[in-house]
């Protein structure tokens, strides 16, 4: 078996791009509940449809709340369980000449569930790249593929082993570097350049200082409420809201 997604809207996404080979398994347990599903996984003409028991099913995705669905991708050569995946250098030469671009660095996100619901943003903020350390980081996963509704699928993935080298190598490339922190002038005071590389750190830590200390510049959320901080995925939205809300104009 390949890499199993389950999630109705992960399904769904899934089946757009899931390669001859893969299976869409059904379990006997929801009777006729998924016929669009299936439906959908017959016209691609690449997935085969079968239905197991509900003992089956459990034992495929142990521990998974699959609600009697699982798509299997087969043999698709898959990264991390993301289907676009390449180096930053690659990244770097798709680019033309004063191209923008919005970068996302994730440095030690470790909570699939974090890293679920950012990557959902990055998709629906257009992020071109989301660079993550290949230690010390929650990885894209069967659980970050369902939180993210499927986006992982969509949103170009670079795993790294060592995160401060790719930053050098887009400050040499044009991009300049902003770090979120709770420290740094408001967003909505920053004029983001069209090559920007954003900076999220660690749920508990924050960016890491070697890695601070290349950022030009430090970004903050400005809040209001009682608790000083956000969950580490809200905070990415609002930013990556913030830099296309700019561009955009």
């Amino acid at each position: 078996m390949g890499e199993k997604i389950y999630g109705k809207h992960s399904i769904e996404e899934g089946l757009k791009l899931a390669p001859a080979g893969s299976t869409l398994y059904v379990s006997r347990a929801v009777g006729k509940g998924y016929a669009d599903i299936e439906r959908k996984a017959m016209l691609t003409g690449k997935v085969a449809i079968k239905r197991i028991s509900p003992v089956e099913m459990d034992t495929m995705v142990s521990g998974a709340d699959h609600r009697g669905l699982v798509l299997d991708l087969g043999g698709a050569r898959r990264s991390g369980g993301n289907l676009i995946v390449l180096t930053v250098e690659q990244f770097i030469e798709s680019l033309a000449p004063e191209q923008g671009a919005l970068v996302l660095f994730l440095d030690e996100i470790t909570d699939p569930h974090n890293l679920g619901a950012i990557l959902r943003s990055a998709d629906q903020f257009s992020v071109d790249l989301v660079v993550v350390p290949e230690r010390r980081s929650a990885q894209a996963n069967e659980t970050v593929t369902k939180v993210s509704s499927g986006a992982a699928q969509y949103v170009p993935l670079a795993v790294v082993t060592n995160m401060n080298r790719e930053v050098k190598l887009l400050k040499d490339n044009g991009f300049w570097i902003y770090g979120a922190d709770m420290g740094g002038p408001s967003s909505f005071e920053t004029k983001f350049p069209k090559r920007t590389a954003l900076i999220m750190g660690s749920e508990g830590s924050g960016i890491r200082q070697m890695t601070r200390s290349l950022c030009d510049y430090i970004v903050s959320i400005p809040m209001t409420g009682h608790i000083d901080s956000l969950n580490v995925s809200v905070a990415t939205g609002i930013l990556l809201y913030e830099f296309r809300r700019q561009i955009c104009k």
